[in-house]
């Protein structure tokens, strides 16, 4: 039996060990076990993260199949012949949901042992005998007592609880109680809405990936569930590109690499928060670095706001109704403070400090803001879901008549940072939702001017109708990284009156009268813990020049070039170079070996010839085995390597 779910990212989980197989746990795994995961970098662990899925809790979100297109459908209906296999192998198994996900499926089971990779592979056995049986799959509508009754009747507790609830919500609503629909196919029949392929023999190739931990309903005070994931394609190099990728995927992985390369770890002192060693460090400061210099070009100003604020500044910005739950609460002399969830609201305190005239305006204020949420334990995941991070805010201030400029010059802040990374930005607008707040004239220019905006940037976006926020429409920005994988980076929100009406912000016009600005936010890295995981994997670990933690590698042949090797060094880092020396007492190619795997750019070798004319033979990060090298006299060496960093290539 099965019911579905809708397709969104929650974070990866954490693992633990039964009878040998890994059983990942994606909800609420204790804090400790999930950051000695982080801080060893355990591959094996890593190594079996699922498919994203959603946690859902409402009965729609169960019955949702997440079947949007006849891929989806494909993914839905394996699902069901997967719940057909575990039936036919486990006699008794209760049945949770079987939705389709993005790029595969699951199907949650109660079980009374945990599965192992032998039971996969019985599994999937199963599973290609009801697939070449090629059953029809049939759609059966049931009164809803039979239907309740049915499930019942076979112990399936899951789909019972499931009836239930769609009862109580049409007892809710005043409503008679809905019809029941299965889907059968050969022996097997389960309660879904659909919908499927025809036949079981529709299904393309497929592959059980892993198991998971899944807690009911998301809900940690529920039972435990064991999770299959899997994944089905409509032909066989389809399912090997994927495959592959899933395994370029681990390779990359930032938590793997990120301990590799000695750039942070993670420690059950601080669940959810990174501590950066020295050449993580560098990377940081780098991209701070980079930004800075574009937003001084850009003629911001940089604040900084404290990071322990009263309760009353997010009542007043209506964040407190909102995000009370994801924040860090501080008691002090009986009142209550939080560790700042955002930058936004602290910015309009910078804004009212002085009184503002039209030629103020445009008003940039940059912040590099660190933030806490209360993230929950289970969905905490390296860096790219954390409880502390550091975001590269600003809030720019501007009259209407200013803001396609604005926008069209935000556009090209974006352009240009994406591009020292050679990252090609996506760009789409969300327009007025149906609950937005504030004047609908100001919507509706804000809207034109920001696609006249786009128009003379020559930017071609997605319209996204309907979906910005309730006091905002937005840009939204997205990038594919090495291996086609799509992220949302930046944003940039056109504020109509959050800010500037819950905090009472004007300027004087040009007649004298105090008129309300337009509000901007807008973040290009985003969170830089985020940024710097996103990059770690986009590149392998082998970064840009400009932000390599280590730029080159001094490598002396012999002891008596170490002399040598050491001026060498002393003359690079003078002039601005991230560069070391290797006075071990290893071969030569040894070093260059170690070089190689910590992802250094550039090795310089000494022998005997290069000490005597001053000059270093340059090897380049993963060069060909017997590829031509050049030698070069150090100052042109030191030359070619500043004008490396300065041109900020990706």
């Amino acid at each position: 039996m099965k019911a579905g779910g809708t397709a969104e990212a929650i974070w990866p989980f954490v693992l633990s060990r039964t009878e040998g197989f890994l059983i990942p746990r994606c909800r609420l795994i204790a804090m400790d076990k999930t950051d000695e995961i982080q801080e060893r970098g355990d591959q094996d662990e890593l190594d079996e993260l699922a498919l994203e899925a959603p946690s859902r809790g409402s009965v729609d979100e169960l019955l949702d199949a997440g079947a949007h297109d006849e891929l989806d459908a494909m993914r839905h209906s394996t699902a069901h012949v997967m719940a057909e296999a575990v039936l036919d192998l486990f006699p008794g198994a209760k049945l949770g949901i079987g939705p389709a996900i993005a790029d595969g499926f699951y199907y949650d089971f109660d079980l009374p042992r945990p599965l192992t990779p032998d039971d996969l592979a019985a599994i999937e056995a199963r599973m290609r005998e009801s697939i070449a049986a090629d059953h029809p799959f049939l759609r059966k509508e049931v009164e809803f007592d039979d239907a309740r009754a049915a499930v019942e009747g076979q112990g399936q507790v899951y789909k019972t609880e499931i009836l239930d609830n769609l009862e109580t919500a049409a007892e809710a609503a005043g409503e008679r109680r809905p019809a029941v629909s299965f889907y059968e196919h050969g022996p097997f029949s389960d309660l879904c809405r659909g919908p499927h392929v025809p036949t079981t023999g529709k299904i393309g190739p497929f592959k059980l990936l892993s198991v998971a931990g899944a807690y009911w309903r998301g809900d940690e005070k529920r039972p435990m569930l064991q999770r299959i994931y899997g994944t089905v394609w409509r032909s066989q190099d389809e399912l090997d590109q994927f495959l592959w990728r899933r395994a370029e995927a681990k390779k990359r992985d930032h938590r793997r690499l990120g301990v590799q390369l000695d750039l942070f770890s993670f420690h059950d002192v601080s669940p959810g928060s990174a501590f950066w060693h020295p050449k993580g460090q560098v990377i940081w400061r780098a991209l701070e670095g980079a930004m800075r210099e574009l937003q001084a070009r850009r003629g911001y100003q940089e604040v900084s706001t404290p990071i322990v604020v009263s309760e009353r500044l997010w009542r007043q910005s209506g964040h407190w109704d909102l995000y009370r739950d994801n924040m860090f609460l501080v008691e002090s002399e009986s009142q209550t403070f939080s560790l700042k969830p955002m930058n936004c609201p602290e910015s309009t305190f910078i804004y009212r400090s002085h009184l503002r005239s039209y030629r103020d305006l445009p008003l940039r204020f940059s912040e590099f803001g660190r933030l806490h949420r209360n993230e929950r334990s289970g969905t905490l995941s390296g860096l790219t879901r954390v409880r502390q991070f550091i975001q590269d805010d600003a809030h720019i201030y501007v009259r209407p008549d200013q803001l396609p400029d604005e926008i069209q010059a935000l556009l090209g802040e974006v352009r240009e940072a994406y591009s020292w990374f050679g990252l090609q930005p996506r760009f789409s607008f969300a327009t007025k939702p149906d609950k937005a707040i504030g004047d609908p004239e100001l919507w509706e220019r804000a809207e034109r001017l920001t696609i006249e905006a786009f128009a003379a940037a020559d930017i071609s976006y997605e319209l996204k109708p309907k979906d910005g926020t309730f006091y905002a429409p937005k840009i939204d920005i997205y990038i594919n990284d090495a291996l086609g994988r799509e992220w949302q980076m930046a944003t940039i929100q056109i504020d109509l009156t959050m800010l500037p009406e819950r905090f009472d912000l004007t300027y004087i016009d040009e007649s004298g009268a105090a008129v309300r600005p337009i509000a901007i936010h807008r973040a290009i890295y985003g969170s830089l813990e985020r940024f710097i995981g996103i990059l770690i994997e986009h590149f392998a670990g082998a970064f840009p020049f400009w932000i390599a933690p280590l730029q080159a590698v001094v490598i002396p042949i012999a002891d008596r070039h170490l002399p040598a090797a050491a001026e060498l060094g002393s003359l690079l880092r003078g002039r601005g170079l991230r560069v070391e020396v290797d006075a071990s007492d290893s071969r030569m190619q040894n070093k260059i070996r170690l070089a190689q795997e910590q992802k250094v750019p550039y090795m310089l070798v000494l022998g005997d010839r290069e000490v005597a004319s001053q000059t270093a033979t340059l090897r380049r990060r993963g060069e060909e085995k017997g590829a031509a090298q050049e030698t070069l006299a150090w100052s042109e060496l030191g030359d070619r390597f500043v004008s490396e960093a300065a041109a900020r290539g990706g």
